[in-house]
């Protein structure tokens, strides 16, 4: 059995080939395209992934996407009545969800002398992260975690893996999101474009965490050990924020409102230097994400009682956090896939189908 993975119409887009349950090849568009984060169909990528598996596309027995439009729709239809977000942003959203449950036709257009005649799959969006993780993972068992901005809906997911099973028992849902966290005090440093939160990262050790206090007031742990952010500093739940997702390098408007800076100091601009402020920004924002970060994991390895870790989503992209687990968890085995973002998205979403893997919620 021939399955194409594919992540479309995000940053990162990707593609890969399983064969028989081997992962032949994967490639990410930008690398082709040579623009950073590429978003989009990855024609260039489904190209290459094809040719090096030897195959066509009508040699293609499934495809399988890492979005599903299908899930969470109740939630998603609560949020807008009752919190009554700005209509462009319900346009957006809608637009971008129908990009994605159209994908089948597009891959018709994009490939025109080739016959498709597989069947596409909606995977949603964090199964195909804990999938990207587990699935590939030497662990019969161990505990499944997904943490990023947002997809499908959800800015994480945690459950059980067993025997290539994947239980899902929570989930953080939308407005609420340690990415969008980051992202926000990536934009205020003055680090505006998609992908640039590794600045952050990389700032962090050049400062104190002075801030650390005023962060606990923007993403705050929650007695389970999940979190919510104080919605007051951020714009993405009730404005129409930009983002710009199709056949060009993503683009995010700003994220957060003029409390951010009321709370911090103004936003740095283009062109300003970088000042110990802004150094010790970056240690706070770091220091509050390791906190949240740790907070779920010690409270999820309490749950499940089960020493191995299975991590993924973007946020999982944050090394300098991933270094530390073992210090401040009692987990003693983990998996990070290397493309633990969106882009390894593809990947997961192919071991889903090839594992028959159902969506269990616990």
């Amino acid at each position: 059995m021939t399955i194409l993975g594919i992540n479309a119409y995000h940053g990162d887009s990707a593609a890969c080939i399983l064969r028989d349950g081997k992962l032949l090849v994967a490639a990410e568009e930008e690398r082709f395209r040579r623009i950073k984060h590429w978003a989009g169909l990855p024609t260039e990528a489904i190209k290459f992934c094809l040719a090096e598996a030897g195959a066509k596309l009508s040699d293609v027995d499934h495809v399988a996407i890492n979005r599903d439009p299908r899930v969470n729709n109740f939630r998603r239809l609560l949020f807008v009545l009752t919190k009554r977000p700005d209509f462009g942003l319900v346009l957006n959203r809608i637009r971008n969800i129908r990009k994605a449950a159209g994908i089948e036709a597009t891959l018709r257009e994009a490939f025109p002398t080739e016959t498709l005649h597989a069947p596409v799959h909606h995977v949603e969006h964090h199964l195909a992260h804990l999938a990207s993780a587990y699935l590939v993972s030497p662990f019969a068992e161990a505990v499944c975690v997904s943490v990023d901005g947002f997809g499908d809906f959800a800015s994480a997911a945690w459950g059980m893996g067993r025997d290539g099973e994947i239980t899902i028992d929570g989930r953080v849902y939308f407005p609420h999101s340690l990415g969008i966290f980051y992202s926000a005090i990536t934009q205020l440093i003055g680090f505006p474009w998609f992908g640039d939160e590794y600045k952050v990262m990389g700032l962090a050790p050049y400062g104190e965490p002075k801030f650390l206090n005023e962060m606990r007031e923007v993403v705050r742990v929650q007695s389970d050990g999940t979190y919510r952010l104080g919605l007051k500093y951020f714009r993405h739940h009730n404005e129409n924020v930009s983002y710009t997702w199709n056949n060009c390098t993503p683009e995010v408007g700003t994220l957060y409102t003029p409390e951010l800076e009321k709370l911090l100091g103004p936003t740095r601009k283009k062109d300003e230097p970088l000042t110990q402020k802004h150094k010790d920004l970056a240690r706070s924002a770091q220091a509050m994400y390791e906190e949240v970060f740790f907070a779920l994991l010690n409270a999820l390895h309490k749950k499940y009682r089960c020493d191995q870790l299975a991590l993924s989503g973007g946020c999982a992209m944050n090394s300098v956090a991933n270094g530390k687990v073992y210090l401040n968890t009692p987990f003693k085995k983990m998996y990070l896939p290397a493309a633990a973002g969106d882009a390894g998205g593809a990947i997961g979403a192919a071991f889903v189908l090839q594992h028959g893997v159902a969506q269990h919620d616990g």
